[in-house]
């Protein structure tokens, strides 16, 4: 037994009375009979059980049970001593338990007799049960006065209720004033909040709904951020301001907490009394408002199996008679999930809509709040930065709120500076560090954020055309689609851009999409529609729908996008894809936001939609066939995507980008590229390699292919290069580094190591 536990010295006095009975009468084992036997000559407990219904005597209770447990007992041998029965080990237990768990070290004879009659297959537990049944509680509550009374080491009323079932009487618990520890009193705490700025029309329809006689609780309705709760101290401090009418002068309003209520309720009875106990407090009180944050979690909250009330049933009579007032707080989904199953619930509260602010709205909250923050942290924010914290969070996080948003961002942009992360000795927040806080918080590149950084915009076009080659014209096209998002003279509903790459396989269509990510810092998010080509598949895009294998896993596209707002898209072959695929997309490119199976939106504002596609490569080439042959192979590509693709979907594209077929000039810089490449591992293992003239154009010539494109100089690379490399590195002369010299005679690649 813990050795923290102590018993009272009523309890102290019962057990020694068992131990002597034991060893008077003989026996090995204390049995709970025997306390309850030894508790039977107690006079506070004899006292209290004739108070209440007790049939029968001492002499039926040992005539009936005593001399059945003693006949069972063991003898106890000779020199020997009694000891513990399991039960009686079991009891008490019980009873330590319960003590430790309302945080108390204290155990007394009311505890040990709740124990002992929750006992199972126990002579003294049968014997209780048959005598008080269901007046378990009155024989608790008359036991605990009696010992009460006479213990130096008392439990308080709401730790004695808390273990025994809260079934004390309605007297002794309202006496206590324990209703206290489960609210809070907003007026009370008024500077620990963020004083109310504005909102003042929904101000005054709350102030207008308390005032009513009838269904006097306003429910306060919106999404979470917008300041729901900030309105209820708003009101708080209007009321301490006395600007309040004459019928809400001098109110308190108290914030109730369904957690708080509902933790350590273990019996059942419990959560009931403890709602009763607060509503008796506060209507006690006179001139109170019940506050009751997520409102939604009383529905249901308390009931039981047995189908006992919940919170919201047991709160209705209140609500009814608009002696206690309350107001609610929930979102949009909690209400219609949960309040509108209890009409009752609906008819008490007049629902009072709080709409997210607007942007100029919310600057004027975030610099009323400037100062508090200031102080705060001990910094200087400048206002245009604050104004760009508004104007960027509403834009970039989009799954939040405004204030909320802009308001956390201005308090990690203090914390920033005072933690010496920002390098500033002015202590200074400007635009600039803004930025650099919004890239971290939402997963947003810089360059997306900061509009006047064009620098390296200006340079984007040049550094792409270093690494792709022979597609100029295709890389303009991207770079222009690029800049007119980011010079902000596109839909800001809609993505950065939705581009489709038309061309041959191997001229580069991927590769840009690669490059492009690489040159804008940003994360390059691949998906191979031919993966898609089933219509069950396309759910796994978006999430299956409820009740399907997979619901919990979420969709594929839109998590990938929640977690890397800022990317770009690369949808490789899209014409494989099943049709369905998009009806999908063609949200993506008109609305910038898709929702997945759960409800949850994932917003595409920042995204670069390139999706890449063969289609019509073949027709390209054969446009130019024939002497008279007037059309491009562009013109034949084109012609061919706009038959197999939707007028919807083509008519959504920011742009199609036709790529150029691979000519002999192309393939020679790509080879040069991949050599580059092939060089700087050949250098980590102290390996030079050198071509002769014959031998890279060999490689041009083995390389060059219309048809299959920049994929078939790699396989030269790997059959004519790397094969001899291989064998020369693993078991020749380059074990240990050297220079080898690449060849070509006699119809035949050689290679020269030193």
């Amino acid at each position: 037994m813990p050795s923290e536990i102590k018993y009272t010295p009523d309890l102290m006095s019962i057990i020694d009375m068992t131990y002597m009975m034991a060893v008077d009468d003989q026996l090995e084992f204390i049995t709970p009979e025997m306390v309850l036997d030894a508790l039977l000559y107690d006079k506070q407990f004899c006292k209290a059980v004739d108070a209440t219904i007790l049939q029968g005597d001492h002499k039926e209770f040992q005539d009936a049970v005593l001399h059945k447990v003693y006949d069972n007992n063991t003898p106890l041998p000779e020199d020997g001593e009694p000891t513990h029965s399991e039960q009686y080990i079991e009891m008490f237990t019980h009873a330590e338990m319960q003590a430790l768990s309302a945080e108390k070290d204290v155990v007394d004879v009311p505890g040990v007799l709740a124990a002992m009659m929750d006992l199972t297959d126990s002579w003294a537990a049968n014997l209780l049960e048959a005598y008080f049944g269901n007046n378990r509680p009155e024989l608790l509550r008359h036991v605990i006065d009696a010992f009460d009374k006479n213990e130096d080491n008392k439990l308080t009323d709401d730790v004695i209720a808390s273990i025994f079932g809260g079934q004390l009487g309605e007297d002794d618990q309202t006496q206590t004033g324990g209703w206290h520890d489960f609210v809070v009193c907003i007026n009370d705490h008024l500077k620990d909040h963020n004083p109310l700025i504005g909102r003042e029309a929904e101000l005054e329809r709350t102030i207008q709904v308390l005032c009513r006689k009838d269904k006097n609780n306003p429910l306060h309705l919106g999404e979470p951020g917008v300041g729901k709760t900030s309105i209820v101290y708003g009101l708080a401090q209007r009321i301490e301001d006395g600007n309040v009418p004459d019928k809400l002068k001098g109110f308190r309003i108290y914030s109730l907490d369904m957690g708080t209520l509902l933790a350590g309720t273990q019996f059942r009875g419990d959560f009931e009394k403890r709602i009763k106990d607060v509503m008796k407090g506060i209507a006690a009180e006179g001139n109170a408002i019940v506050y009751i944050d997520e409102i939604h979690n009383i529905v249901g909250a308390g009931r039981g199996s047995d189908g006992t009330l919940d919170a919201s049933n047991m709160l209705k009579p209140y609500l009814e008679g608009g002696d206690i007032r309350f107001i609610g707080a929930t979102t949009y989904e909690e209400y219609n999930r949960n309040l509108t199953k209890s009409r009752g619930m609906i008819r008490r509260f007049q629902p009072i809509d709080i709409l997210e602010p607007s942007v100029d709205e919310a600057i004027g909250i975030i610099m009323a709040l400037k100062p508090q923050y200031e102080a705060f942290h001990g910094v200087k924010y400048d206002d245009e930065a604050l104004k760009f914290a508004v104007s960027m969070s509403a834009k970039h996080i989009t799954d939040r709120y405004l204030p909320d948003k802009a308001i956390d961002l201005m308090d990690e942009a203090g914390a920033f500076v005072q933690m010496g992360k920002s390098h500033r000795k002015d202590n200074v927040v400007d635009q600039e560090l803004i930025a650099q806080v919004l890239a971290r918080v939402a997963k947003v590149d810089a360059l997306a954020i900061k509009e006047t950084d064009t620098e390296r915009l200006d340079t984007l076009q040049s550094r792409i055309t270093s690494k792709i080659y022979g597609q100029d014209r295709a890389v303009t096209a991207v770079v222009e689609a690029v800049q007119l998002a980011k010079a902000g003279l596109t839909n800001d509903d809609k993505p950065l851009a939705s581009l489709l790459f038309v061309g041959p396989t191997g001229v580069g269509k991927t590769e840009v999409a690669r490059v492009l990510a690489q040159e804008l810092g940003v994360e390059l998010v691949r998906f191979d529609m031919s993966e898609y080509m089933e219509k069950h598949t396309v759910a796994k895009l978006i999430g299956s729908p409820a009740g399907y294998v997979g619901y919990d896993d979420g969709g594929l596209l839109t998590d990938a996008v929640r977690r890397t707002p800022d990317c770009v898209l690369l949808l490789d072959e899209i014409e494989k894809a099943h049709s369905d695929v998009f009806d999908i997309l063609l949200q993506v490119m008109d609305y910038g936001v898709l929702t997945d199976n759960k409800g949850r939106k994932a917003y595409f504002r920042n995204v670069i939609l390139i999706m890449t596609s063969n289609a019509g490569a073949q027709f390209a080439r054969q446009a130019s066939v024939g002497f008279a042959s007037t059309v491009t192979t562009g013109e034949a590509m084109l012609t061919h995507v706009k038959k197999i693709f939707k007028p919807e979907f083509v008519n959504r594209l920011s742009e199609i980008v036709v790529f150029a077929d691979m000519d002999r000039t192309m393939a020679g810089l790509i080879l040069d590229k991949k050599l580059r490449e092939l060089k700087t591992k050949l250098a980590a293992k102290d390996v030079k390699l050198r071509l002769t003239g014959k031998a890279r154009q060999q490689l041009i010539d083995m390389g060059f292919s219309a048809k299959y494109g920049g994929r078939e100089v790699d396989r030269v690379i790997q059959a004519q290069v790397k094969s001899r490399l291989m064998r020369e590195i693993l078991f020749g002369a380059l074990k240990q580094g050297g220079t080898a010299t690449l060849g070509y005679s006699n119809n035949t690649f050689t290679l020269t190591c030193k």
